[in-house]
């Protein structure tokens, strides 16, 4: 799916809000379509005849109808964010998707165009398509009343109009293909800032350590003398535009002015009918057809070149997560190798694993030696370079039920501003209250849970005022509480004291599935009923007591962690 499929498809899904929008349009239009023709008949029926309280009458109709076109107005912004927002959603989504999957990321440091782009693109986008959904929607209305309005009061004056405002239209698409170039190179030239800026700032000691500050300097004002001159050719162009859309608007105005006369004096109009005319041109159709062309010649072209922009970098989830879904849950490991490099030594070679409903696994070794790689890897959030892994007999990055059967849970415990509740359920959002207190207080998360205030307590930003070890138990009970049969803790436990640890733990083995441990203590190597060894020479798998005979680098790992801590086995 692109970016465009994208983007139409998440409109389309809003199809209710886009018929209220239609609905409203009829009402926006009412004071377009009866303006000229309320103002003909208060002239011939009323003024012209001596009967002023007719005509105004008729005025205090156009006044009704005028309500009318607010109230619809009012509408269509109370409905607007409906439409809107799940598009801006959907485009961060995809933008943030292809900064974590860049494959030459920027190094040692934030990517500055990354945020340029959801910053600005994806604004430019949900503002475009606001812009086009108020302003362009409601002047394609208000154009198509006014001229069937004319049709109905002034036939004579069709060609006269249609002429000019034809050519202009023409003019104006003649023109879009340069606009449109020099639009796209405004969004470079400010991406381009944006990335610049970034990396000398970003970089600041070290451009002064090195003594590079007019380098850097001049690196700066390059590209802000590339976005100045980019601006001014967008200016440029939309002063082009400004004079054709001036003459389609304005001809036809005086054409009327001129031809208008000529046809009352032959009694082929009435003097209602011409000034009901001037009205639709004047009053609706002029500033329709001129904020039309605005909207199209800066709007539209803002919207097509982020468009564009952002379907050069972002990367859209497949219309499915995977092919199809995993059938069970064993995980089956085969030849697994992974480098980090080209040229580097595998930190994963040739592993060939079983793990099945119920076992539990201890993954130990020194640091550094790629235990959280192969967590990635039986994920399948990384791609071996040889080798496999299936999730019931189905390639683990391809399995369509992947997220809700596998759950990772890293050293570093991420809670997100909210309710103890929203933490809990992030999982499980249709899990009920017991269910989550049930497993808050499976991992010994019971007195965190009510020093917080219960479910409806509140987190702030960051976790703000919870401990290291206390954030690590909310993730461990929002894994608890969901569905996923195989769960991986990534040094999850790492900040619980022995005890806290040796509960979680317990825990998941007593809740079934599978339990992979990245050990952080060798506790959790005893407790487990089978160890594999990383030590970059050879891997090993087998039970703790086979280890200590036949693995002498896990029996020196044992022996160094023995008087430092107590093996704890009970289950």
């Amino acid at each position: 799916m692109s970016i465009t499929q994208l983007y139409g498809t998440t409109l389309a899904r809003q199809w209710r809000g886009g018929l209220v929008l239609l609905a409203c349009s009829a009402l926006e239009g009412a004071p377009a379509f009866f303006s000229g023709r309320l103002v003909e008949l208060a002239v011939d029926r009323g003024f012209a005849v001596g009967e002023p309280k007719a005509g105004l009458g008729y005025l205090a109709l156009f006044g009704v109808a005028a309500f009318a076109g607010a109230f619809g107005s009012r509408l269509v912004w109370q409905q607007l964010g409906k439409v809107v927002e799940p598009l801006r959603d959907a485009l961060v989504t995809a933008v943030v998707r292809g900064v974590l999957h860049d494959p030459n990321p920027p190094r040692n440091g934030a990517d500055a165009s990354g945020v340029a782009r959801i910053t600005q693109h994806v604004e430019v986008v949900r503002d475009a398509t606001a812009g086009l959904l108020v302003q362009a929607r409601a002047m394609v209305v208000t154009t198509a009343a006014a001229i069937a309005g004319l049709l109905t009061v002034a036939g004579q004056l069709v060609v006269p109009v249609a002429v000019p405002v034809i050519a202009s239209i023409a003019g104006f698409a003649l023109l879009l293909p340069a606009l449109a170039r020099r639009q796209r190179a405004a969004v470079l030239a400010d991406e381009k800032t944006a990335e610049t800026t970034g990396a000398v700032l970003g970089g600041m000691r070290d451009v002064v350590a090195c003594g590079g500050e007019p380098g850097a300097a001049l690196a700066v004002y390059d590209a802000v003398d590339c976005q100045a001159e980019a601006a001014v050719q967008v200016a440029r162009s939309g002063a082009a535009r400004s004079l054709v859309i001036s003459l389609g608007a304005f001809v036809p105005l005086i054409a009327s002015l001129a031809v208008a006369p000529g046809l009352v004096a032959d009694g082929e109009l009435t003097a209602g009918a011409a000034l009901g005319a001037l009205v639709y041109l004047a009053t609706t159709m002029q500033p329709a057809l001129r904020g039309l062309a605005a909207t199209a010649s800066t709007v539209v072209l803002r919207l097509l070149v982020a468009l564009g922009r952002l379907a050069e970098t972002a990367e859209v989830p497949p219309t499915t997560p995977g092919t199809e879904p995993a059938r069970g849950t064993d995980l089956v490991v085969r030849g697994l190798t992974f480098r980090w490099g080209a040229a580097a030594e595998p930190v994963v070679k040739g592993l060939d694993l079983d793990l099945r409903a119920g076992d539990h696994l201890a993954v130990v070794g020194p640091s550094g030696i790629g235990k959280s790689t192969l967590a990635g890897l039986l994920t399948g959030l990384l791609t071996p370079q040889a080798g496999h892994v299936a999730l019931g007999g189905v390639p683990v990055a391809e399995a369509a039920n992947r997220h809700d059967v596998i759950a990772l849970i890293p050293q570093q415990a991420y809670l997100f501003a909210g309710t103890v509740r929203d933490n809990l359920g992030l999982f499980a959002p249709t899990a009920a209250d017991e269910h989550l207190t049930n497993a808050a207080r499976a991992v010994g998360a019971g007195p965190l849970l009510a020093r917080l205030g219960g479910l409806d307590g509140e987190l702030g930003h960051e976790a703000e005022g919870l401990s290291g070890g206390e954030a690590q138990l909310i993730a461990l009970a929002r894994v608890y509480a969901s569905s996923a049969r195989v769960v991986i803790l990534d040094e999850a436990t790492s900040t619980l004291d022995p005890a806290a640890e040796a509960r979680a733990e317990r825990a998941f083995t007593e809740r079934g599935g599978t339990l992979v441990v990245i050990a952080h203590r060798l506790s959790s190597a005893v407790r487990a009923r089978s160890v594999l060894v990383l030590d970059g020479r050879e891997t090993l798998l087998g039970s703790h007591a086979e280890l200590l005979v036949h693995s002498p680098r896990y029996a020196a790992l044992m022996q160094a962690w023995l008087p430092a801590e107590p093996i704890r086995t009970g289950r």
